[in-house]
């Protein structure tokens, strides 16, 4: 019989379903109701014809179930919960110690809203991968995510892959065109519930219908300023990128943006950022403004980096000392330097001549930023392009046909690997209208390169000298200050790496390194190499992507990217969140080159306006210091003289008066940041989930029985580690069904203490896939007999009686519900009812075989 609050179960659902309502429609039933385990909505037409395929579910309290196997479902049912009794459920089971700061975000802000669509605007460095991490380990835990998808430039995909991994036990994988092409026209989008995929990739026209038909329970989008519209006058003008948030704003349940640079001294911009999360919530820029004055912002947060503390009270971040180290080219390098710009700028006019392709223009500078690296490097792209024209030289037709080219702002947010095989394509472009202009221009390549090789066979590349006296003075104040001695060179140009790898050889240190060719495991092992092994690391941009160095805080830029956000990223990679010490930067320039007379009075105008600012935070937001100008824009103007030197240097030397740093502090986001930080509230926090955390080793003891009922074996290691060698077969296909793959692990504790003083250990808490499998396979074979009953013995004889326990459901304002808990009653057969804590069972031996079973008719 169908009825309101009856339990059916049938060929309908995979588990047995609480009916809420019931409606006779034509021909059949309508059944509104949710299911009993995962509580999912159920709303059923079921026909006349098929009432006897459902049954009623009735529940004979018999105590049949073998007790062992009740103890398991139970606490596969609380643990299921445990979000409720622990307020930092995803702190307590993820290897990270969060900052105030930090949990404050999460919290006290985000976590708070029904609705996540909220703005997370911290300093650089401040760990928002972190933050955004126990937001989804929160959401994930508490049932409201399962879809989750991170947007990010290219160029920090493998960040998050292993930050998500190492810290948090999610595994997120790679949508880009080569999973694309793999998926052979199934929608990847669909069949996987953990995404990262880069913002460049998503945008493109015949990829983002595929987001647009795919929902997300939760999407991430980290550098979210780079999803741009701006206002000239009526009109708004809406990038790709923009157009990619409006399609995510639509497609996303909760949606979260990360960025260290939301305001950009253009508060219309942010509005129409912020309108991305709730479309028309401010319609104007001065309302936005009035929600900050009145401290009424329900939308971001951001925290400006000399007000965030640990729990001691002490300042989070070191201080950062940059020195610009200033050389002159010899005259070899000088002449090489001259005939080379005269060859990029005829290159550069004669692109713009025949065919107005501003992108190959600025492409064909590619060797003017190789010669800004190293005489190595020129000479290796000089003899790529010559091998390149001679081929065009051998082939009947000169291919006429420009081609067309990647944005060039773009590329820079690719991962390295990509940008350099799109360099490769740059150094290769030809102009030549013809043979003979091909052969004149190879003469001229040919020229170079002879000048190239006798500079670097006469060892004058003045540089280098000047490199291996900063590594001396390197060494030296890093003995002074009692830093770690390790040094970690940048340098654009796997090339130069090489190069430079060599030459650090010969004079007597020990190196190693990391370049975008290596693939993340590789970084990771040269990671440690560096940190365990060697003195000094040279690396490319790669080092940037999802790879930790805050063990090293003495840098030197061999050459310095014309792109200032990659100059902010280099030093990101040890002035961050965790560095210990002081850091110091060393920045080579020569100052008798075009670019280098440039990047010395940028470095030169930056410590102005530090002092004047009284903050060194103007290192993170180089790109908009100077308000309006586009740096990479000047120097190209400068190296291909579309305008004078002198004009440029008129255009970076700023007057840095009051006027100005109230602009800079507007570009630093100051009037958006939230001072105060409730600390005490905090540690309250802290001291509540520590009470009503589940203890790990409760946990270990469940996973042990519940492992080895399911035909899992384990054996406790000589250092006291668990080894995991067999993971039984049933458990995989669980896994199977969800993506996951479960895999041996030989080395694992359940504390979390011990995890982190050893990084090879695997962490085994909630949300671990094999821990969250074996949940699933105890509810799907003991919970539907809960209900019968078991037998239990108190060895301490205190309980004689029945404990019954109850699932409560936690509903907010709107009746949704928030959450459940499982509550115990003691029944006394003399004294009545008491309420006591369900972990009870813990101090009951389980009866599997009971002799006896209790006489019902009492009950």
């Amino acid at each position: 019989m169908l009825t309101e609050g009856s339990i059916i179960e049938g060929d309908f659902w995979p588990e047995p379903v609480e009916v809420k309502r019931v409606e006779e429609v034509e021909d059949g039933y309508r059944i509104v109701g949710s299911t009993i385990i995962s509580r999912q909505h159920v709303d059923d037409f079921i026909a006349f014809s098929d009432l006897p395929k459902i049954k009623t579910k009735e529940f004979l309290l018999s105590f049949t179930q073998p007790g062992s196997e009740a103890f398991l479902a139970l606490e596969a049912l609380r643990f299921r919960y445990a979000s409720l009794f622990d307020p930092l459920l995803a702190v307590n089971v993820s290897k990270v110690e969060p900052l105030p700061f930090q949990i404050e975000a999460v919290y006290g802000y985000i976590l708070k809203l029904p609705h996540i669509r909220f703005l997370l605007a911290d300093d650089p460095g401040a760990g928002k991968t972190i933050m955004a991490g126990l937001v989804i380990k929160e959401l994930k835990l508490r049932g409201l995510a399962r879809r989750i998808l991170i947007v990010v430039p290219g160029h920090l995909k493998d960040q998050w892959l292993r930050e998500m991994q190492e810290r948090f036990k999610e595994t997120f994988v790679v949508f880009d065109r080569s999973t694309l092409n793999a998926s052979y026209g199934d929608n990847f989008l669909l069949r996987n519930n953990q995404v990262i995929t880069s913002m460049d990739f998503a945008k493109q026209e015949e990829i983002l219908p595929l987001f647009a038909s795919s929902h997300w329970d939760l999407t991430i989008v980290d550098e979210a300023h780079k999803m741009a519209a701006y206002r000239y006058g009526e009109k708004v003008e809406k990038t790709q990128r923009y157009k990619l948030g409006e399609t995510l704003s639509k497609t996303s349940t909760h949606l979260l943006f990360l960025t260290a640079t939301p305001h950009k001294g253009d508060p219309e911009n942010f509005r129409l950022l912020l309108d991305l999360l709730k479309p028309g919530f401010f319609a104007t820029s001065e309302m936005v403004e009035a929600s900050l004055r009145d401290k009424d912002n329900p939308l971001f947060i951001r925290r400006l980096k000399e007000d965030l503390r640990d729990f001691e009270g002490k300042p989070l971040f070191t201080n950062r000392y940059p020195m610009t180290i200033k050389f002159r080219l010899s005259d070899e390098e000088r002449e090489l330097y001259q005939e080379l710009s005269q060859y990029v700028v005829e290159q550069y006019n004669k692109a713009l001549t025949l065919d107005k392709k501003r992108n190959i223009g600025f492409a064909l500078l590619i060797l003017q930023r190789r010669m800004a690296s190293s005489t190595y490097a020129l000479l290796k792209s000089l003899e790529r392009r010559k091998n390149r024209l001679e081929d065009l030289l051998k082939s009947p037709e000169l291919d006429k046909k420009l081609t067309n080219l990647e944005d060039f702002e773009e590329v820079e947010d690719y991962q390295e690997k990509e940008r350099w095989e799109i360099e490769e394509k740059w150094e290769a472009i030809s102009l030549a209208r013809n043979k003979e202009e091909l052969r004149r221009e190879i003469w001229t390549i040919e020229s170079l390169i002879e000048r190239a090789k006798e500079i670097l066979a006469e060892e004058k590349e003045v540089k280098l000298s000047e490199l291996k006296k900063a590594i001396e003075e390197g060494f030296r104040k890093l003995k002074e200050v009692g830093g770690n001695e390790k040094i970690l060179i940048f340098t654009e140009s796997k090339d130069t790496l090489e190069y430079l790898v060599n030459k650090i050889k010969s004079w007597g240190y020990s190196v190693n390194y990391i370049h975008g060719g290596m693939d993340l495991r590789e970084r990771v092992d040269a990671e440690r190499v560096f940190r365990d092994k060697t003195q000094i690391m040279v690396a490319t941009e790669a080092a940037g992507e999802g790879i930790n160095l805050q063990f090293c805080n003495l840098m030197i830029n061999y050459d310095i990217p014309w792109n200032p956000n990659r100059l902010e990223q280099r030093i990101g990679r040890i002035h961050r969140y965790g560095q210990q010490k002081d850091v110091f930067i060393f920045n080579l320039v020569a100052i008798d080159t075009i670019e280098g007379r440039i990047l010395s009075k940028l470095f030169d105008k930056l410590e102005e306006i530090k002092e004047k600012l009284g903050s060194d935070r103007v290192f993170d937001i180089i790109g908009e210091v100077f308000l309006g100008k586009n740096l990479y824009q000047l120097i190209v103007e400068a190296v291909v003289q579309a305008k004078t030197l002198d004009e440029i240097i008129k255009e970076i030397d700023i007057e840095v008066d009051e006027e100005y740093i109230k602009k800079v502090k507007s570009a630093l986001g100051e009037s958006l940041a939230t001072k105060f930080i409730d600390y005490t509230r905090i540690k309250e926090l802290f001291e509540k989930a520590k009470e009503n955390r589940l203890i790990p080793e409760y946990v270990e003891e469940f996973f042990k029985k519940a492992f080895t009922k399911a035909g899992g074996s384990y054996h406790i290691r000589k250092d006291g580690f668990i080894s995991i060698e067999t993971i039984p077969f049933e458990l995989k296909s669980i896994a199977q069904k969800q993506n996951i793959t479960l895999v041996k692990y030989p080395k694992v504790t359940f504390d979390k203490d011990k995890a982190f003083k050893n990084p090879d250990a695997e962490f085994i808490s909630f949300g671990h896939p094999l821990l969250e499998t074996l949940i699933d396979w105890v509810h799907q074979r003991f919970l539907n007999n809960l209900q019968k009953g078991a037998i239990f013995e108190d060895p301490d004889g205190k309980y004689n009686g029945i404990i019954w326990f109850f699932e409560g459901e936690v509903k907010d304002g709107k009746g949704e519900i928030a959450g459940k808990r499982i509550f115990a009653i003691y029944e006394d057969m003399d004294k009545g009812y008491t309420e006591i804590n369900p972990a009870v069972i813990w101090d009951l031996i389980p009866i599997d075989n009971p002799t006896e079973v209790p006489n019902l008719e009492n009950l």
